[in-house]
């Protein structure tokens, strides 16, 4: 009688983790609660249930009390190697090819390794994006480079002050506050020429892309608290870059 409760202990413990990994790198809550689902089915646990937000998870399995679970989700980021590891995982799981010890094991190494890039890589990508965009919304090459620059040092200045302050929302304030400043500078230094554009460039890599994306997803898989409360977390973000920018065109 106590080998079930123990393979039933271990199993929820699995299911909590990756999908606990999931959640805090950027996975859509259907992709949490169907990761979790289909782990406990592949090692005979057929009726269990899960309840997924942004900010906590709760796993149950039918017909025992003692197997319902909760755990919080203090901080969330992202990081999509971390969702595709755990999605191999899980597949090799349903595949009847990992045993329970193997993948508690190989979900603890992905949850523990950091699997990030160097922060100098993030902020070359950044400033690359930036001019692409100038290039993509048909802004001229005259303004790749000031976008270039002023897009590269806006996200290394976001990253740094990320670190001092942790409210996410007065970071990407202040820092559109500066690219903003640095775009009309440029423009009226005349090494710039549409600021429009070099704005928009420049305020790319800040955008919320993938938490509108996660939000409308959750919305459509009908997950409506998750998707209203990434959609009004990417709102947010929206909001105070484009308060930051618009602060700096009212002086201008």
């Amino acid at each position: 009688m106590d080998k079930p409760i123990i393979n039933s202990h271990e199993i929820t413990q699995i299911c909590l983790l990756a999908g606990k990994i999931i959640l805090q790198n950027g996975g859509e809550t259907y992709r949490v609660e169907d990761t979790m689902m289909r782990i406990a089915a592949a090692y005979g646990i057929e009726n269990s249930h899960s309840f997924v937000t942004p900010t906590g998870i709760i796993f149950a399995i039918d017909g025992s009390s003692q197997m319902t679970k909760l755990i919080r989700i203090s901080e969330r980021s992202t990081n999509l190697l971390k969702v595709s590891l755990v999605n191999d995982i899980s597949r090799k799981i349903s595949s009847g090819n990992l045993a329970a010890g193997d993948a508690h094991r190989m979900l603890q190494e992905v949850d523990t390794h950091a699997f990030i890039y160097p922060a100098w890589l993030k902020v070359l990508a950044a400033a690359i994006a930036s001019g692409c965009f100038l290039i993509m919304f048909q802004g001229s090459w005259g303004d790749f480079i000031p976008v270039v620059l002023i897009g590269g040092f806006g996200f290394a200045f976001f990253v740094r002050l990320h670190r001092i302050v942790p409210i996410k929302f007065f970071a990407e304030f202040i820092t559109a506050l500066i690219i903003g400043t640095l775009s009309v500078f440029v423009v009226h230094k005349g090494l710039g020429y549409d600021l429009d554009k070099i704005i928009i460039g420049s305020v790319m890599p800040l955008v919320p892309g993938l938490h509108i994306t996660a939000a409308v997803r959750d919305l459509m898989a009908g997950h409506l608290v998750s998707g209203l409360s990434k959609g009004a977390e990417a709102f947010l973000t929206a909001f105070a870059v484009g308060a930051g920018i618009a602060a700096v065109l009212s002086f201008y």
